[in-house]
């Protein structure tokens, strides 16, 4: 008998995971960007690739994009083509951190002129999800200061009210601005969103379309990000939740790699708190593939969650309840660790199986010969990465 019942695996055949496309293109650190043979030279190869992860894992139907990174003629046939490969186009994320003009900030900008370019910019985003068919607008800001004094901050959050405001109002009925915050980098003084709180605040202000993007890797070492994941889902106001992993900062690695413990607990404050596979809740890998193959390494990112949803929806809640209620912290904390030390993993390979998925799908994927194909196909044009 499996460890994990039918209804167990009915939640976990619903859950779904999106992709960034530009996990699929060629990234790096400060220091060196590595490129790797196979690499997407376009969008359309970036979907092509996103599609492989979904192919194997049944995880992945949505993948979301980036602008200007992913600019193409038609979005429309973008779309298509999206779909031919089983997938569907999903948020619109926004770039206000690589033109010389955002240099002391976009949606801030003491400069009006600068202000009017990067809400030109979002409403162009908008335009894009009117032709992909979006749900999601997620913004992310490189905004803040170095030094003491050098910007007003008070002022700064005034004009990113008025600013995230006339692009609120240009949404269609069925769409969300989501506000993502990070806590430093690249400004290292003052960051303009740099916690929940702020965007929070922000999003409040706009309305009932407006939501937070939580960013497992954009917080302080020692941060509770289950505490925060609790609160936003208690507030209602937890939009999209961007997985990574991080040792230091901001590494934007594969989700569990360094702290499987705390994926853990943060999907069992997901199950907990009705975000699991709530439509409400976007679920999404923000991670970049700086050394190791970029398709496998999607694979096993999605593969990281699922199994880690496995283990939180096998906490005996009812036992907890009771253990928490009789201040038995022992048996509580207990009954908290006896799910995750559970290894799942032979029952989601058969489970696969049973459901015409490879049981092993990162040895598939290897057997596929898919990531030579690519390899040998793609030669010549420019790579995508950061700035294509």
């Amino acid at each position: 008998m499996s460890i994990l019942s039918s209804a167990h695996f009915n939640t976990l055949e619903a859950q779904s995971i999106e992709l960034p496309s530009w996990a699929f293109g060629n990234s790096g650190t400060r220091f060196k960007v590595f490129g790797t043979p196979g690499t997407p030279r376009d969008p359309w190869e970036k979907i092509a690739d996103a599609a492989q992860v979904h192919k194997h894992t049944a995880l992945a139907p949505r993948v979301a994009l980036h602008i200007p990174w992913d600019l193409v003629d038609s979005f429309s046939d973008l779309r298509k083509h999206a779909e031919d490969h089983g997938v569907e186009l999903g948020t619109i994320n926004s770039n206000t951190f690589q033109d010389d003009d955002y240099k002391f900030g976009a949606l801030t900008h003491e400069d009006a002129a600068i202000r009017r370019k990067a809400i030109d910019h979002h409403l162009a985003c908008i335009d894009v999800m009117d032709a992909t068919g979006s749900r999601d607008l997620k913004i992310w800001l490189a905004e803040g200061s170095n030094y003491p004094g050098q910007a007003d901050m008070r002022g700064r959050q005034d004009r990113l009210h008025e600013s995230l405001q006339e692009i609120y109002a240009q949404l269609g009925d069925d769409q969300r601005l989501v506000l993502e915050y990070k806590f430093f980098e690249p400004a290292f003084y003052h960051t303009d969103v740099p916690d929940w709180g702020t965007s929070y605040a922000q999003v409040s202000a706009l309305g009932d379309k407006a939501m937070v993007c939580l960013d497992t890797g954009h917080h302080a070492p020692g941060t509770n990000i289950e505490f925060i994941v609790m609160q936003l889902l208690r507030l209602g106001k937890l939009g999209s939740f961007d997985f990574n992993s991080r040792f230091y900062a901001d590494d934007d690695l594969i989700v569990g790699a360094a702290d499987p413990f705390q994926l853990f607990r943060i999907l069992f404050e997901v199950v907990r708190g009705g975000g699991l596979n709530n439509p409400d809740v976007a679920f999404m890998l923000d991670q970049c593939h700086n050394i190791e193959d970029k398709i496998p390494g999607q694979i096993r990112s999605v593969l990281n969650v699922q199994e880690m949803t496995a283990r939180a929806l096998l906490v005996d809640r009812e036992a907890l309840t009771a253990a928490q209620k009789s201040g038995d912290v022992l048996a509580a904390n207990a009954i908290f660790m006896d799910a995750f030390y559970t290894d799942v993993r032979s029952a989601l390979a058969e489970w696969r199986e049973g459901r015409g998925l490879p049981a092993d799908p990162m040895k598939a994927y290897a057997e596929s010969g898919y990531q030579q194909k690519i390899a040998a196909d793609r030669v010549g044009g420019v790579q995508a990465g950061w700035g294509a």
